[in-house]
């Protein structure tokens, strides 16, 4: 049987990962890594550490004899121009860790990277698998660093990483963050808090998204696909919609018809995003696996406030 660690446990892609996975291999068999943010009334295995500590890994691999790594702790494009040393350290050395010991105890490796390992001189249109990869933000560096570095660990030492570079996630479960995509979460809880949100990225600004159930089968699909069927070992590209935040809000006001978006550009996150591609060709990822994603814009929209609707008692 498996034995999973999934780091960055509580994270947007965690919070929805672990059920998903703990619903597969059982609860005894998926051992969430908290560090400083543990929600209350967690339901599962859980342990204590940081990802910068390979010491402490190691102790957890060990005892809970670990097959298979699912490492999403990271800091994302916004909290990484904030404090880039610490994006550095965690997204890079925490990488590196996870890897040194999936090459020391013969761990399965899963690492996200994302479209941020693009940058302004990538093809806007329909990014092909391999491109060029200038991101400007320490984020999209330390993505495009850790691609390179799976792929080592991989053709050095025959380590089975796999990865992703996932679009803009939007789920109901986790708190939203400070992504240049999160505005697609916060705009959900404007419209059930107060009908209305003030976006921080223009009203064209067009990025590529993703609902977070897609996610979660797309990564689960690339982690049970058999080796000899995985060509790509940096980071396979992976898309599902790509919308506006204008076409996001025309969506929500067919719903909610007096629901009111306004755009109120912050000038870092909006050349972020103007730094990203605005479609993807995943062509790669379902040709060699299979993926092929479920959730278009509308039914995204109703599941959004559905979930959330619940979540929030309203």
């Amino acid at each position: 049987m498996k034995k999973i660690l999934v780091t960055g446990a509580f994270g947007l892609v965690g919070s929805d990962l672990v059920p998903a996975l703990q619903k597969k291999y059982g609860k005894a068999n998926v051992f969430a890594l908290g560090n400083k943010t543990i929600p209350k009334g967690f339901d599962g295995q859980l342990v204590k550490g940081d990802v910068r500590d390979i010491s402490s890994l190691s102790k957890i691999i060990k005892k809970h004899h670990i097959t298979e790594v699912y490492h999403l702790a990271g800091l994302l494009s916004v909290g990484g121009e904030k404090n880039p040393d610490i994006a550095w350290d965690v997204n890079m050395n925490g990488l590196r860790n996870v890897l040194e010991l999936a090459r020391d105890y013969k761990l399965r490796v899963f690492w996200p990277s994302s479209i941020a390992a693009f940058g302004p001189t990538t093809p806007k249109k329909m990014t092909p698998q391999h491109t060029v990869l200038e991101p400007t933000t320490i984020y999209g560096v330390t993505k495009v660093a850790g691609e390179l570095l799976c792929q080592y660990y991989f053709t050095r030492w025959g380590v089975d990483v796999r990865s992703l570079r996932y679009p803009g996630l939007i789920g109901y479960k986790a708190p939203p963050g400070d992504g240049t995509t999160e505005y697609s979460v916060h705009i959900f809880y404007g419209l059930l808090r107060e009908n209305k949100y003030a976006c921080f990225l223009k009203a064209d600004a067009r990025l590529p998204m993703m609902y977070i159930d897609d996610a979660i089968r797309g990564t689960l699909a690339l982690m049970a696909a058999p080796a000899k069927k995985i060509t790509v070992r940096t980071a396979y590209n992976f898309a599902a919609i790509n919308f506006t935040p204008k076409e996001l809000v025309t969506e929500i006001k067919k719903l909610y018809p007096t629901f009111v978006g306004t755009y109120e550009p912050n000038p870092v996150k909006q050349r972020i995003a103007e730094s990203w591609p605005q479609s993807i060709d995943d062509t790669v990822a379902r040709r060699d696996w299979g993926w092929k994603p479920a959730f278009e814009l509308p039914k995204m929209t109703e599941v959004m406030i559905k979930g959330l609707k619940k979540k929030l008692s309203i």
